[in-house]
């Protein structure tokens, strides 16, 4: 047998170039080094302590009995005999459900009108042909950029006149409908192929039909995030509610949170409790929300 008959075959470059290369690569392909990834970890637990931490630390507050020293030194983050009497203190402080089923009510209300009328205006700006669209966008655009603090005495009196101070729906229609939440479907809807729409027109869908059975159920994704941003915008708002209610039993929570932290502040673990109760519908709103919430940066793909 030759020398050219026990030399091992070459396999083509092909091949080799199909094996798998050892190490941690990205999504280009391009290897990671270790300082590299070190670097990514250290600072995503940097964030995560910033944005996490604080609510943590209340939640370790607010499950610490009146013997249990929370000011200590060096701070000790696990309680010693976790209780859950802060809570009754505060419901029995304060009516935090009546005023909890207050904020349910118009953040609903606020989710509502938000996810219906962002979603008609949206596809408005962004499907139908008419003269001052550019102009009707643009007027949005600009109301963004308006503070809240400089309307809100013109906001006071539309309620006054209307009739509606001291209400629950006056806290509602000043943000039933937020231009951020347009600009968001728009841009969802923009995004959608015009050849589906096309087909439907053809086959005898008027607006109305293929607003509703092809363009809506295809921006579910965006649909989440005006639900999300509209929940959390109507659960945490002070100052508005502060300014147009005076009734105390129609209160919201944030301002009788506020009240707990003014009449017992020396008490940080009742105050902490209160702040727990408060954040906890937003984690779950959240948790139910997920899904659609990521989804909604690839809105407008085609489903097959």
């Amino acid at each position: 047998m030759s020398v050219l008959e026990k030399a091992p075959p070459r396999r083509p470059a092909a091949a080799t170039a199909r094996e798998p290369r050892s190490g941690l690569r990205d999504e280009h392909g391009r290897r990671i080094r270790v300082w590299e990834l070190v670097l990514r970890y250290v600072l995503l637990l940097a964030v995560l302590a910033l944005t996490v931490g604080p609510f943590l630390w209340q939640l370790s507050t607010s499950l610490k009995g009146p013997t249990e020293d929370i000011f200590s030194s060096p701070p000790k983050f696990l309680p010693g005999h976790p209780t859950l009497h802060n809570y009754e203190r505060v419901s029995a402080t304060i009516p935090v459900w009546d005023y909890a089923l207050n904020s349910l009510k118009v953040a609903t209300a606020n989710v509502v009108t938000n996810c219906a009328g962002s979603a008609l205006a949206g596809y408005a700006l962004a499907r139908l042909r008419y003269r001052g669209r550019a102009a009707a966008t643009l007027t949005f655009v600009l109301a963004m950029l308006v503070p809240v603090e400089g309307i809100v005495i013109a906001q006071f009196t539309t309620m006054r006149e209307l009739g509606l101070n001291n209400t629950l729906v006056a806290v509602v229609l000043p943000g039933s409908i937020g231009a951020m939440n347009v600009l968001l479907m728009r841009n969802a809807f923009r995004n959608l192929p015009y050849e589906i729409e096309e087909a439907a027109y053809v086959d005898g869908a008027n607006v109305w039909q293929r607003f509703l059975r092809i363009a809506l159920p295809s921006v579910k994704g965006t649909l989440a995030v005006v639900a999300i941003f509209s929940f959390m915008g109507a659960w945490d708002d002070f100052l508005w509610p502060l300014i147009v209610l005076s009734d105390p039993s129609r209160f919201t929570l944030t301002i009788g949170l506020n009240y707990l932290h003014g009449t017992f502040a020396g008490d940080e673990r009742l105050v902490a409790a209160g702040t727990v109760i408060a954040v906890a519908p937003l984690i779950a709103l959240f948790a139910c929300l997920q899904r659609y919430f990521f989804r909604g940066v690839g809105e407008g793909a085609v489903k097959g």
